[in-house]
């Protein structure tokens, strides 16, 4: 019996198939753009070649908005044409299940777009202006892919950073959380995006035009 697990939330999207105790049992990568749609389909297909797939583990982000919407859809329906139950793990508890004797508590930076980054931490994601992040009330262990970019402003405001060397998602984080809540007899999380930010797409003024007739 194995798990499939993706995460399409980053800069690249990557695969990787576990046994039920978490071991490792393949990995694939590709780049997020372009031809993600057309990719990630016949990666999980390899991935999943003369396997007896119990389980589906998805990163809901927060992150790319296209990588998210693109490997959430197709892991629910791989879920669905399989009949196994599809996990949906946030970005902060795969960089967490990658640390799990960390000593701090946990920040992730990821790029929202320019000028603007996500911030994860155990009590949830908020999107801040690069100028104007929070400072930490003690020690913190820095992870994500901007990294360093957070953790070389909060030393130069006087914080406690550690700077980690988790900087990307590894699918295999994403797939050890879901074993672990399935050990634990936790129900999935919901496999869906995690938005930080409202849309930017704005209704026309005037309102959606009529549907044809």
């Amino acid at each position: 019996m194995s798990l499939v697990a993706l995460d399409a939330s980053g800069p690249r999207a990557g695969l990787a198939l576990l046994a039920a105790d978490g071991a490792v049992q393949g990995r694939w990568n590709a780049p997020l753009k372009p031809g993600l749609i057309e990719t990630l389909p016949m990666l999980l297909a390899e991935a999943a070649r003369g396997q007896e797939i119990t389980d589906i583990a998805i990163c809901t982000g927060p992150g790319s908005f296209t990588g998210l919407r693109t490997s959430i859809a197709l892991a629910q329906g791989f879920a669905a044409g399989l009949g196994v139950p599809v996990w949906g793990v946030t970005a902060f508890e795969a960089y967490a299940e990658a640390m799990p004797e960390l000593a701090r508590p946990l920040w992730v930076g990821i790029r929202a777009r320019r000028g603007r980054l996500f911030l994860l931490r155990e009590s949830g994601p908020e999107a801040f202006a690069d100028e104007a992040l929070p400072l930490p009330g003690g020690p913190v262990a820095i992870a994500g892919e901007e990294a360093a970019f957070l953790a070389a402003y909060l030393a130069a405001k006087g914080g406690d950073v550690m700077l980690t060397s988790a900087r990307l998602i590894d699918a295999a984080w994403v797939g050890r959380v879901a074993l672990r809540q399935k050990a634990a007899g936790q129900a999935p999380g919901a496999a869906l995006p995690l938005y930080v930010d409202p849309p930017e797409a704005k209704l026309p003024a005037a309102g959606l035009r009529p549907a044809p007739v």
